[in-house]
């Protein structure tokens, strides 16, 4: 799962990421942790189960934020288009009252214009249509201003929705982060019960040498956007994992793969569920450097292929941007973008 802001940088505290893609680590670590160790299996399974649902949340968690945004931006929008059509109003008003000023002086002032000046000008828009003594000058000055005044009413309810929809992402966004932060928590204090040779192991399984450079092969980028990304990611292999993050201090998985690309001038969506339709889905036999690898069914890790099956990722909390085989959870697709 990735993100653009925040736990770290912006906005609506995007400096968030979910505990990414784990459901390789169980294997390594029980590869990696003598046999001895068989009686805490069980609460090592139970952590990479916590950290693979907090990494589903966190991608909600990054939808839900990257909604907000847009809803801000939207809302935003919405308030200088209003802006601008009161000025518009304000403008025909003042020319329709230099129009009664001229009709009062010529010998009276006409009873449309009047109601027009009264308290309730909607009521004036209403029955002006109606009125014999309406010039066509003064008739097309009121339907215009009849309409400026609708499209602001318009305009006004559609700004008042996004607000009300914009509070309800947010609070959203609130929901999926404590469900975040729930599960590291109870991962943490998991790892925290087991022994300290048991928390030793495990943490080796999960950093040991997957920072240093594998042979990749000799595969290049299947464009040189891609062989920009394939820089970027390779650039901050070490960085820590920030749920919610999208560097480049800290990377959340699709984080990660979005600020990659975005060195390359290349914008992709926040989470890896967007991700994996940002391009052109290939078959994993197929895959070249830059290419996006999405994992499990719902989409919820993601990675960026290296050459000679490895990419690069973000993996969990604890565990820093890193190499690992492409194939260390289900692969549901890979894009090329």
């Amino acid at each position: 799962m990735g993100s653009h802001r925040r736990l770290a940088p912006s906005g609506f505290d995007r400096g968030a990421g979910a505990a990414v893609g784990f459901l390789s680590v169980a294997a390594t670590a029980l590869c990696a942790v003598p046999a001895a160790s068989a009686p805490y299996d069980d609460t090592r399974a139970e952590v990479d189960r916590l950290y693979e649902q907090a990494e589903k949340a966190t991608e909600a968690y990054n939808k839900a934020d990257e909604r907000a945004d847009e809803l801000r931006e939207e809302a935003g929008t919405a308030r200088d288009r209003i802006a601008r059509q009161q000025q518009r109003i304000n403008s025909m008003r003042e020319s329709l009252g230099s129009l009664a000023g001229a009709q009062y002086r010529s010998g009276g002032l006409d009873p449309s214009l009047a109601l027009l000046l009264s308290d309730d000008p909607e009521d004036y828009l209403d029955r002006a249509a109606r009125l014999d003594r309406v010039t066509a000058r003064q008739a097309g000055e009121l339907k215009n201003l009849q309409d400026a005044m609708r499209e602001l009413a318009q305009d006004r309810e559609e700004a008042a929705g996004k607000l009300r929809e914009l509070e309800k992402s947010r609070k959203t966004v609130a929901v999926h982060k404590k469900s975040v932060e729930r599960k590291l928590a109870t991962a943490r204090r998991l790892l925290n019960s087991l022994p300290e040779a048991e928390r030793a192991a495990y943490d080796r399984a999960s950093r040991s040498g997957r920072g240093d450079l594998p042979y990749l092969g000799n595969a290049t980028a299947a464009s040189g956007r891609g062989a920009a990304a394939v820089a970027a990611a390779r650039s901050v292999v070490g960085r820590p994992y920030v749920w919610g993050a999208n560097g480049p201090s800290g990377f959340d998985c699709s984080g990660l793969t979005q600020w990659s690309y975005a060195q390359a001038g290349v914008s992709l969506p926040r989470t890896s569920q967007a991700q994996r339709y940002a391009g052109r889905q290939v078959p994993l036999s197929e895959a070249r450097p830059g290419d996006l690898v999405v994992y499990r069914d719902d989409a919820s890790h993601v990675g960026m292929y290296m050459g000679n099956g490895q990419v690069i990722h973000a993996p969990y909390p604890g565990a820093p941007v890193r190499y690992d085989p492409v194939g260390m959870m289900p692969v549901s697709s890979v894009t090329r973008v």
